[in-house]
């Protein structure tokens, strides 16, 4: 089974999984981190690997964080370039994190880093484009 740890500044990581269990129920083998001020990135190794250790990792671990280059990210980073069956993938949203938590049960470690990145890019959409898009569509 593939761990699913999320990752960020503040308390945005918990808050994702909250709101993504409104939407498909409580969840097994996932878990936040969230990284607060005054914290460094020993802190964050150590929540990382705290939770590594009570989630079932023997398939791999796919880490969700907010910023490329911020504190979470570098912290998974130093846990994962040490280990080949971990991924991180960056610019964590709602429907990323849905539409992973949607496929973890059926879908390999470099297939579930697909799906997020797919779901996070697709998930950016404007009104006016849209609402054009599907009048065109229509037309």
């Amino acid at each position: 089974m593939i761990s699913i740890i999320i990752g960020s500044h503040g308390m945005f990581s918990e808050e994702l999984l909250k709101s993504s269990e409104m939407i498909f129920g409580s969840q097994e083998n996932v878990g936040s981190v969230t990284f607060k001020t005054g914290e460094g990135i020993d802190n964050l190794i150590g929540k990382y690997n705290t939770l590594i250790n009570k989630l079932d990792c023997k398939d791999g671990v796919l880490f969700m964080v907010d910023l490329f280059g911020g504190s979470p990210f570098n912290a998974a980073s130093m846990i994962a370039m040490k280990n080949d069956d971990m991924e991180i993938i960056t610019g964590v949203n709602l429907p990323m994190v849905l539409e992973v938590l949607g496929s973890k049960d059926t879908s390999n470690l470099a297939e579930l880093l697909k799906i997020a990145e797919t779901a996070g890019k697709g998930a950016i959409k404007t009104l006016v484009k849209n609402f054009e898009s599907d009048i065109e569509d229509e037309l």
